[in-house]
């Protein structure tokens, strides 16, 4: 079965469409991925999902579903896809960033990383082999590597070192990969995480290094935590034209509505961020004229839409005043609402893109919806 197809590239740039073919569904390209770290996506029910939201795929993540519920208990239910009750496609990251991301309570190892567990503090190693044959029990139709996340700023031999680290891993993901089968009898699919930090060498070197493995898609991984957003577009640009034409990208982190454009104008096929349902749970809803917030007084008898441009269930149904009256009171229906607005914005945007791709004037609209995004920018409070 063909993994991947490239549908179609922009004539005057890297923007592109194509499609993902899994054992639980296709996947147009671009894609937002609803984040579903602990087999849920906060706040949102999977029939909002895949009837409103329209989610062609959603992301899990190994290093909570390892310690909760656990591997056991997803084989027992058959994999996560049955466990939660979700017949799309699922992709899985390693939970290397979340590893990297527990500081002192972890010790970097040439064979894995041992961490404490954020829940009781017991003691856990994850192995490159480890990881794949806990994603084996999730059974994720994509699954990625363990690899090391560096911070920014990072030095250059550090970045070296890291990037080095990740490789080498590589290698032992692939090889455990090869030899051990899917628990559930459905194809997964392996990608390679693409490191460097932001200096373009190690960059070129984890490509080459991963490439000559021949991964089924290609990560790109460290950016979004904390480098200027130029930074960032130079790195994805500068890796993206090194990256093969004929296997899925897939920018890991990313973010907000104006860097997503700006990526899928550089080549980027992938997306997923918590942002939206983050930002939801705190009153921040996105719109096409910009982010709404929803606390303020001046939508207390704001009997319109949040979006009058929106078709989700929410701007279907309720106003900003009931929203704000919501939020206020501090009901949970809130956090529903807001959540299935900012994730049907999501989907809908890089279905636009796709579009206007296709339509030969991605480049235009993008341009002329970034302007309308930042028109109202207002300084977002990005709450874990």
């Amino acid at each position: 079965m063909s993994f991947y197809k490239l549908e179609y590239t922009a004539s005057t740039g890297k923007a592109r469409v194509g499609r993902i073919i899994t054992h639980h569904g296709e996947i147009e390209t671009p894609v937002f991925m609803p984040v579903g770290t602990q087999g849920t996506v906060k706040a949102v029910n999977q029939d909002f999902l895949r009837n409103d939201i329209n989610a062609k795929i959603i992301l899990g993540n190994t290093y909570h579903l390892y310690l909760r519920p656990g591997t056991e208990i997803l084989e027992q239910a058959g994999g996560l896809h049955k466990f939660m009750n979700w017949d799309r496609p699922i992709l899985t990251d390693s939970g290397g960033f979340q590893v990297f991301s527990l500081s002192d309570l972890r010790k970097l190892k040439p064979n894995g990383v041992e961490f404490r567990s954020h829940l009781d503090g017991s003691k856990h190693f994850f192995t490159p082999e480890s990881v794949i044959k806990i994603q084996r029990c999730i059974g994720a139709d994509i699954i990625m590597p363990l690899d090391e996340c560096t911070p920014f700023p990072c030095d250059y031999i550090y970045a070296k070192k890291s990037q080095e680290l990740t490789s080498y891993w590589a290698i032992l993901n692939k090889e455990a990969f090869i030899n051990t089968v899917p628990l559930y009898g459905h194809d997964q699919f392996l990608y390679g995480i693409v490191q460097g930090s932001v200096y373009k060498d190690l960059r070129e070197q984890s490509v080459k290094d991963l490439t000559a493995m021949d991964f089924d898609g290609y990560s790109i991984g460290g950016l979004a935590v904390g480098e200027p957003p130029e930074t960032m577009y130079e790195i994805i640009d500068f890796t993206t034209g090194l990256l093969p034409e004929n296997k899925p990208r897939y920018l890991m982190g990313v973010g907000k509505p104006e860097n997503i454009l700006e990526a899928i104008g550089l080549g980027i096929d992938m997306f997923d961020c918590v942002m939206p349902t983050r930002n939801a749970r705190n009153a921040y809803l996105f719109t096409w004229n910009g982010v709404v917030a929803m606390r303020n007084a001046k939508h207390k008898n704001d009997f319109t839409p949040v979006d009058e441009l929106c078709t989700c269930y929410t701007c279907k149904n309720f106003t900003k005043a009931y929203l704000r009256h919501l939020f206020v009171a501090r009901e949970i229906l809130a956090l529903e609402l807001a959540s299935i607005h900012n994730l049907h914005f999501y989907i809908e945007l890089t279905n636009n893109a796709r579009k206007h791709i296709l339509a030969g004037d991605f480049y235009e609209w993008k341009e002329l919806i970034t302007k309308k995004l930042i028109r109202k920018k207002i300084q977002e409070k990005e709450i874990e």
